[in-house]
C-alpha cells in the first residue's frame, strides 16, 4: 500500500516539476526504483515528496530534494540532484533575506559539488574540475569552510586520476587541515582516506595502513555504512599489498557484503575487481574471470568509465593466461580505447602491456613492439629515472633469458635425435638425413628469430636513447634557467656589505625556484624582501622574474622606498604584465618587504620600516622570550578582489634586535614522526632557542632543523629565511 500511495505521489510531483523545467529528460522517481530502498529510506522519501508537494517557496523544495539525494544510495541519485541545481539557479533571480540567501548558497555549493562527483566518476575531469572550481569560488566567497575544504579534496581527486600526484597531494592536505580546524569528523576521515591512498600508490603500505585504520575508526564512530565499506576495501588493498591474502579476502567481503546491503552500485563492482585479482594471482584463473565479468557488468550499467578500463584489462589478462589469445586482445583493444578516452594514465599502461604480451605471443613483433613502447612512455611517465633503468635491465635480462631457453630445448632435442639413431641402427640412414634437415630448418627459424630480436633491440635502445637525449636537453635548459635565475639575486657580497650580521638560507625544491631574495641601496636605505610566487620550478621561477623586475622598477624607475607604496606601484606593474596575455592569470606573489634606515640620533641602522602580503615580520628583542609580529596585509601581489593599498608600519630597533622575514617552505615542511607540518609554532620556538648563537651559527641550526624534520620525505616547496641582527 505504501508504495502504490509513493507511486500516486511521484506521479503528481513528477508532473509540478515537469511545468517548471524545460528539460524533461529529467523525472523524480523511477517506481522501479523503489524496491531498492530499505524501509527506512522509503519512509524519508515519503516525508521529503510530502514536504516537496506541500511547500509554499523555492528554499523549502529545495530542501526536500536535497533530502531525497540524501536517501537514494543507489546510483540513480544525480538526477535528483540535477534537479535541485536548476531549481537553485532559477530561486537567485527571487527577492531573497539575507538568511535565505546564506541558505541557498549552501545548498548550491552541495549540488556543485556532488555534480562534480558525478561527472569524475564517469571519468569527464574537464567538466568535474568546471563545477569544482565553481563550488570553490562561492565558498571563499561566503567563508563556507565546509564547502571550500569539500571542493580542495575533490580537486585534488581530479589531479590524482590525472597523474599529478604532487597536486593532488597538495590539496588533500589543504581539506583535511581545514576539516580539522573546523571539527569535521566525516571530513576528516575522507582526507586521511585519499592521503593514505596516495601512500599506497608510492609503495609506502605501512603509511598507508596507518592513514586507514585512523580512517575506519572514525568512520565506525560515525556509523558511516557506505564509508565503512570503503575503508575496509582500501585495508583489503594494503594487506594484499604486504602479501596476507587471507587479510585481504576477509576485509574485501566485508566490504562487498555492506556495498551490496545499501545498493552501493559503483563499489560493490570494485570490491568484485578487487576479489578477483586475488583469485588470479593464486591461479583460480576461471574463478578470477567470473568475479571481473560481473565486475564490468555493473560498472558498465553505471557508465563507470574508469572503472570498466580497469576490469577489462583484467578481464584481458586472465583470458590470455586461458590461452584465449583473440578474446585477449578484444579487450585489450577496448580498454586502451576506453584509457585513452578517460586520459588515465595508469589505464593505458595497464592494457598496452596486455596488448604487447598478446601480440608477443601471437608472432606480431611489430604490434607488440608498438605497444611496448607505449607501455614504456606511460610507465615513464609515472615513474621515476631509477626505476626505468631497472625495468630497462629486467627486460634485457628477461629477452636474453627466453632466447636461451629456446636455444637449449633445440640442444636438449638434437641429442635425443642422435641417441635415438644410435640405438636404432637399422633405420640410421633415415634418421640421420631427417635429424639433419630438421636441425637446418631450426636454425633457419633460430637465426631468423635473433635477427628480428636484434632489429627490435636496435629500435628499443634507439628509442631510450632519444629519450635520455630530450631529457638531457630539458635538463640543460633548466640549469641554464638557474644561471638566469641566480644573476638577478643579490650577491653575498652586496649582502654582507650592508647586513653584516645578517644570513639568506635559500633551499629551491627543484634546480629553478618561484621563491627569491631581493635587495636594494637607496637613498641611504637599504631595501630587502623574501618573496614566494605562484607555484615552484619552471613556472614559478618565470613568475619570480616578473616579481623581481616589478621591485626593481619600482625603486629604479619610480624613485620609491616606502615598502607599501613599493608594493602598491609593484602589484600594478605585475597585473599590467599578466594583461598581455589572452588568458586570464591570476599569478602572484607573497612577500615581506623590509627597510631599514640610519637613526638619527645612534647613527646605525635602527629604523625599521615593513610592509607585507600574506607573509609577516617577526621581531625579536634583545633578551626576549617571545617572539613579537607584525602582521602582513591579507591579499597577495597579483589580481585580487576588493585590493587595498599595503600598509607600512615603523619600527624602532634597538642595539640586539633580530628580525626575520621568510616564505611559508619552511613551516609547511612535512616530517617528523607523524609526517606532520613543522608549523609556525614550532619555527618561533627554534627561533627563539638559538637567539645567542651567531647569525651564520643560526643559518645552520635552521637548515639542520629542517633537514632532521624532513627525514626521508621529499621537500614540498621553496624555502626561503632571511634573519638580520642590528
Amino acid at each position: 500500500m505504501r508504495v502504490l500511495i509513493l507511486i500516486s505521489f511521484i506521479l503528481y510531483t513528477n508532473f509540478i516539476v515537469s511545468q517548471t523545467f524545460a528539460d524533461r529528460d529529467y523525472y523524480l522517481i523511477d517506481s522501479l526504483e523503489l524496491n531498492e530502498l530499505s524501509k527506512a529510506d522509503l519512509e524519508l522519501l515519503e516525508t521529503s515528496l510530502k514536504k516537496y508537494h506541500s511547500a509554499k517557496d523555492n528554499i523549502n523544495r529545495i530542501q526536500a530534494l536535497h533530502a531525497i539525494c540524501q536517501s537514494m544510495l543507489n546510483d540513480n541519485w544525480i538526477r535528483y540532484q540535477f534537479y535541485s541545481y536548476m531549481l537553485i539557479k532559477k530561486s537567485f533571480k527571487d527577492n531573497l533575506s539575507s538568511e535565505d540567501e546564506r541558505s541557498l548558497q549552501i545548498y548550491h555549493v552541495g549540488a556543485l559539488n556532488n555534480i562534480g562527483l558525478y561527472y569524475q566518476n564517469i571519468a569527464d575531469n574537464s567538466k568535474a574540475m568546471k563545477y569544482y572550481q565553481e563550488s570553490n569560488k562561492i565558498s571563499l566567497k561566503y567563508s563556507d569552510s565546509k564547502g571550500l575544504a569539500n571542493s580542495f579534496n575533490s580537486i585534488g581527486g581530479v589531479y590524482y586520476f590525472q597523474g599529478d600526484i604532487p597536486q593532488a597531494l597538495d590539496y588533500y592536505h589543504k581539506s583535511l587541515a581545514i576539516r580539522e580546524e573546523i571539527n569535521d569528523e566525516r571530513g576528516v576521515a575522507e582526507s586521511l582516506n585519499n592521503i593514505g591512498f596516495i601512500y599506497r600508490k608510492q609503495g609506502d603500505v605501512n603509511k598507508a595502513l596507518e592513514y586507514y585504520l585512523k580512517c575506519l575508526a572514525i568512520q565506525e564512530m560515525l556509523e558511516k555504512d557506505h564509508a565503512i565499506a570503503i575503508s575496509l576495501n582500501n585495508i583489503g588493498l594494503v594487506y594484499k599489498d604486504k602479501g596476507d591474502i587471507s587479510k585481504a579476502l576477509e576485509h574485501y567481503n566485508k566490504s562487498l557484503l555492506i556495498r551490496r546491503e545499501i545498493g552501493d552500485k559503483m563499489g560493490e563492482a570494485n570490491s568484485l575487481n578487487n576479489i578477483g585479482y586475488i583469485y588470479q594471482n593464486q591461479n583460480d584463473i576461471s574463478k578470477a574471470l567470473e568475479y571481473f565479468q560481473k565486475s564490468v557488468a555493473i560498472r558498465k550499467s553505471i557508465g563507470d568509465k574508469r572503472g570498466m578500463a580497469e576490469s577489462i584489462v583484467n578481464i584481458g589478462n586472465t583470458e590470455m593466461a586461458l590461452g584465449d589469445l583473440k578474446s585477449a586482445e578484444e579487450n585489450g583493444l577496448m580498454g586502451l580505447k576506453l584509457a585513452k578516452e578517460i586520459g588515465s594514465p595508469e589505464a593505458i599502461l595497464g592494457n598496452a602491456e596486455l596488448l604487447a604480451n598478446v601480440y608477443e605471443k601471437s608472432g606480431k613483433s611489430k604490434d607488440a613492439l608498438e605497444m611496448y613502447k607505449l607501455h614504456i612512455t606511460m610507465r615513464d611517465s609515472l615513474n621515476n629515472e631509477d626505476n626505468q633503468k631497472a625495468v630497462a635491465k629486467q627486460q634485457a635480462k628477461y629477452e636474453y633469458e627466453k632466447q636461451k631457453a629456446l636455444d637449449d630445448a633445440e640442444h636438449e632435442k638434437q641429442l635425443a635425435i642422435e641417441q635415438e639413431a644410435k640405438e636404432k641402427q637399422k633405420i640410421i640412414t633415415y634418421s640421420t638425413a631427417g635429424g639433419l634437415a630438421l636441425v637446418a630448418l631450426f636454425l633457419v627459424f633460430v637465426f631468423n628469430r635473433l635477427q628480428v630480436t636484434k632489429r627490435q633491440k636496435i629500435v628499443i635502445q634507439e628509442a631510450h636513447h632519444q629519450l635520455e637525449e630530450k631529457n638531457g636537453e630539458i635538463l640543460d635548459s633548466i640549469a641554464y634557467a638557474k644561471r638566469i635565475q641566480t644573476a638577478i639575486l643579490p650577491p653575498s657580497k652586496l649582502v654582507k656589505e650592508y647586513l653584516k650580521e645578517s644570513f639568506i638560507l635559500y633551499k629551491p625544491k627543484d634546480i629553478v625556484a618561484g621563491d627569491f631574495y631581493w635587495m636594494e641601496h637607496k637613498d641611504g636605505k637599504v631595501l630587502f624582501a623574501a618573496a614566494d610566487c605562484t607555484g615552484h620550478g619552471v613556472p614559478g621561477a618565470m613568475v619570480s622574474v616578473i616579481c623581481n623586475n616589478g621591485l626593481n622598477r619600482s625603486v629604479r624607475e619610480y624613485n620609491l622606498t616606502e615598502p607599501g607604496k613599493i608594493l602598491d606601484k609593484t602589484r600594478e606593474i605585475v597585473i599590467q604584465e599578466f594583461e598581455k596575455s589572452e588568458d586570464e592569470v591570476k599569478d602572484g606573489m607573497d612577500i615581506a618587504l623590509c627597510s631599514l634606515a640610519v637613526s638619527s640620533s645612534s647613527g646605525a641602522y635602527r629604523e625599521l620600516q615593513y610592509a607585507g602580503a600574506n607573509n609577516p615580520l617577526w621581531i625579536i628583542r634583545k633578551g626576549a622570550k617571545e617572539i613579537e609580529e607584525i602582521k602582513a596585509t591579507k591579499q597577495p601581489i597579483g589580481k585580487y578582489a576588493n585590493p587595498e593599498l599595503y600598509i607600512t608600519h615603523t619600527i624602532e630597533l634597538q642595539k640586539g634586535d633580530s628580525i626575520y622575514i621568510f616564505s611559508d617552505g619552511y613551516a609547511d615542511q612535512f616530517g617528523g614522526e607523524k609526517g606532520k607540518k613543522f608549523k609556525g609554532a614550532n619555527f618561533k620556538k627554534l627561533l627563539l632557542s638559538i637567539q645567542n648563537e651567531s647569525m651564520e651559527k643560526q643559518k645552520e641550526l635552521i637548515n639542520e632543523a629542517f633537514e632532521n624534520w624532513r627525514g626521508e620525505l621529499e621537500q614540498i616547496d621553496d624555502v626561503c629565511v632571511i634573519g638580520v641582527k642590528v
